[in-house]
């Protein structure tokens, strides 16, 4: 079985496209291998900034032949049909079988088809692989039409055995197929043949170029730990920048750099930033004062003065970059210190959404919702107010402007500049959060007043909007932000009601309190209004009274639907708890479905129960009771809700079940009164037994209409007492 080598060597790679391209060539090679009928034993894909590499291993030395029987038409169908068929078998008449079927004679085709070299199958895939190869973005060059994502130079294409290596038949576009490829640019640029995979590695490795993408990752971090600690210094840890970094370079050559003295009391975040997004320099800081005090670059190449010149450039450039942060840095202090309000100010000329205003009016809205949430945060709502006027004034700063992924941090350090108390300055950083699964909640009253005040904004004003999340389309976070709130409600265990939320939310938005105000005033004006002005006046009442409605409207519908949208995420959120959606849809039909607090807790109460024997079983005698009960009720057309009477009870587990539920019901009714809902859970758990009991023992619809009568009454006290927990007609199973 013969292994196959391929190499697709072009100009640099962006680091961010090499490892999907590296997965999209292994799949598209691999796919179109073996729906060829070519089997492998196994396949790897490496990277390099110059290459595409793709190694399989036992791959079968040409396709099986393939035997294949058709059926036919009848013996004696027309001659149209028969040659129709003919044609699609690539047979002739006399090749074709009759067979004997319980439908009369039918002819037969067996059709074989012969097995190919492997050669010609790789030829086939690894052309179409290349020319319809997804690229996130490609280019043409010369007077070729074909696409890359930068010129491509060589293929190289072979199968090797233990007799030897052939070159796989190949051109695309003017570049044949090889055995050769290149070393380094600089340091080994010549180009060598290759008879396997292995040599291939070795060979490449004495002409300076490291294949494998993490080993070069490892190299990186270990020679830079090595230099940082002879230092006396730490690496700041970045495995987004490590792994962008091992994409740019195929022989890494680890520095460290120096960072000129007056740009070392320059926050922490901004030198990390700086360095990473312009020079891709990792930070080294001095764990005694907590400074960035060092840098580490990675050059790709050696060089005779052991990098001396190219350490020299770069904090050349390095200097001119923090020169420039260190301008912003003090111009925003300045501004901080005397009118941090102007930025927010400034901020009337800057367009949140073209429907929903500007980011002034934004802030306007967050603050307003801000002093209601701090009733049930436990917030100071003056202070919350004045947090989340100052939470976004960085957004005009020019450190931001400049490195976006600052904002919050900065809003941070600016507020305690102006002279804001710490907790408020706190607020612009946290009130971002959380951004994700994994993202921290924040646990100040004041963080978590204004992070919900923020996301619940852009919610239910996107919402009013008809903006929604379609499909896998989510241009504006809105999950994310739904998720952000409900972690925010969870985990600090607030208890609040979105719906009140929602509604106060949308009449901030709509200025709904100051449209009806108007109206009030121009139905007294037009009171007051001369014969002359009176059709001027209705008419104004009228334009007023429409505005009104139609804000009313959208105050009514959306907090429904929205509210929908956020138990469809919080179904996803408790997933990982191992919480099926059907316990939560139990649980959101019943009071108070808009308390988030309330919702999860009385999920994770009904499925614990739901766990247990006890719990499983009560479930299926609920639903044969309303099943009955259901049927019962269609038939008879009364609704069997009341009226159970014991002394009408034949059997000692009909007496039994009414006990039961007389005393379950109270016990019940107190354990949800306290919002102690394992208690509830577990109570309800308990009829299990006399309704089992009463299952086996007793005829429900017996002959006797007076006990019949009584026992289906008896029914619909289960299910109101179970019901009264959750909707165990949800369960599914």
């Amino acid at each position: 079985m013969p292994d196959l080598l391929i190499e697709l060597f072009s100009e640099e790679i962006p680091a961010r496209m090499q490892t999907r391209a590296g997965e999209d060539l292994k799949k598209r090679i691999t796919d179109g291998l073996v729906e060829a009928g070519l089997t492998y034993a196994g396949a790897a894909a490496l990277t390099t900034p110059r290459r595409l590499t793709l190694a399989i291993e036992g791959l079968l030395a040409e396709s099986p032949t393939i035997r294949e029987e058709r059926k036919g038409p009848k013996v004696g169908a027309p001659d149209k049909a028969i040659e129709g068929f003919l044609r699609g078998a690539g047979l002739t008449r006399d090749q074709l079988e009759e067979r004997e079927t319980p439908k009369g004679a039918v002819y037969f085709a067996t059709i074989e088809k012969a097995g190919r070299p492997a050669s010609e199958i790789v030829a086939e895939v690894l052309e179409a692989t290349i020319r319809n190869f997804p690229w996130p973005k490609s280019m043409r060059w010369g007077s070729g039409s074909l696409r890359w994502v930068r010129p491509l130079h060589s293929i190289l294409c072979i199968l090797s055995d233990e007799t030897g290596a052939q070159v796989v038949p190949l051109e695309v576009e003017g570049v044949k197929a090889g055995d050769t490829t290149a070393g380094h640019r600089f340091m080994a640029p010549n180009r060598f043949a290759v008879t396997s995979f292995d040599d291939y590695a070795a060979k490449l490795k004495r002409a300076f170029v490291v294949l494998n993408p993490a080993d070069r990752a490892e190299h990186i971090w270990n020679d830079a730990q090595n230099m940082a600690f002879a230092a006396g210094l730490e690496m700041v840890d970045d495995k987004g920048l490590l792994a962008e970094v091992a994409g740019l370079v195929e022989w890494p050559v680890v520095l460290m750099g120096q960072i000129d003295e007056e740009f070392l009391d320059l926050p922490s975040e901004v030198l990390q930033t700086s360095m990473k997004e312009h020079q891709k320099f990792f930070s080294v800081h001095n764990p005694k004062t907590g400074r960035i005090e060092r840098f580490i670059t990675v050059a790709n190449r050696e060089t005779a003065d052991n990098g001396v010149t190219i350490l020299a450039g770069n904090q050349k450039v390095l200097s001119a970059r923090l020169a420039d942060a260190k301008f912003f840095w003090e111009n925003d202090l300045r501004v901080a210190k005397s009118d941090i309000a102007q930025w927010t100010r400034a901020l009337e000329n800057v367009t949140f959404h073209n429907k929903l205003g500007t980011q002034a009016e934004r802030i306007n809205r967050i603050a307003a919702l801000a002093r209601e949430l701090a009733k049930v945060t436990g917030a100071d709502a003056d202070l919350a107010e004045k947090a989340a006027r100052l939470a976004k004034a960085d957004l005009n700063s020019e450190m931001v402007y400049e490195f976006p992924e600052l904002q919050g941090l900065m809003g941070r350090y600016y507020i305690e500049a102006a002279g804001e108390d710490a907790a408020v300055a706190a607020v612009a950083q946290e009130h971002y959060s959380p951004l994700g699964p994994s993202d921290d909640v924040p646990t100040a009253p004041l963080s978590a007043t204004v992070a919900l005040a923020d996301k619940l904004d852009t919610l239910t004003g996107f919402w009013a909007i008809d903006e929604k999340p379609t499909g896998s389309k989510d241009p504006f976070a809105l999950r994310r932000a739904a998720l952000g709130v409900a972690r925010l409600v969870l985990e600090n265990d607030l208890r609040l009601s979105l719906a009140e939320f929602f509604e106060a939310a949308l009449k901030v938005l709509l200025k709904l309190p100051d449209w009806q105000a108007a109206l009030l005033g121009a139905k007294a004006e037009q009171v007051q209004a001369s014969e002359e002005d009176k059709d001027v006046a209705a008419k104004r009442v009228h334009e007023l009274a429409h505005q009104v409605e139609a804000a009313n409207a959208i105050v009514s519908a959306v907090p429904t639907d929205l509210l929908s949208f956020f138990h469809d995420r919080l179904k996803t959120f408790l997933r990982e708890e191992g919480i099926r959606h059907d316990i939560i849809d139990a649980c959101i039909t019943m009071e108070g479905n808009d308390d988030l607090n309330l919702l999860v807790k009385r999920a994770r109460a009904l499925n614990e129960v739901i766990a247990t024997e006890d719990g499983e079983n009560l479930v299926q005698g609920f639903k044969r009771a309303n099943n009955i009960l259901t049927q019962a009720e269609e038939k008879d057309g009364v609704e069997y809700s009341y009226g159970a009477d014991a002394k009408f009870a034949e059997t000692d587990s009909e007496k039994a079940l009414f006990a039961a539920l007389d005393q379950a019901q109270g016990e019940i009714e107190a354990a949800l009164k306290a919002e102690d809902f394992p208690k509830a859970m577990t109570t309800m758990s308990g009829l299990r037994s006399p309704v089992d009991a009463f299952f086996d023992e007793v005829q429900v619809n017996t002959d006797n209409d007076i006990v019949r009568r009584n026992r289906l009454n008896l029914l619909s006290q289960i299910r109101q007492v179970c019901s009264a927990v959750a909707d165990l007609s949800k369960i599914e199973g």
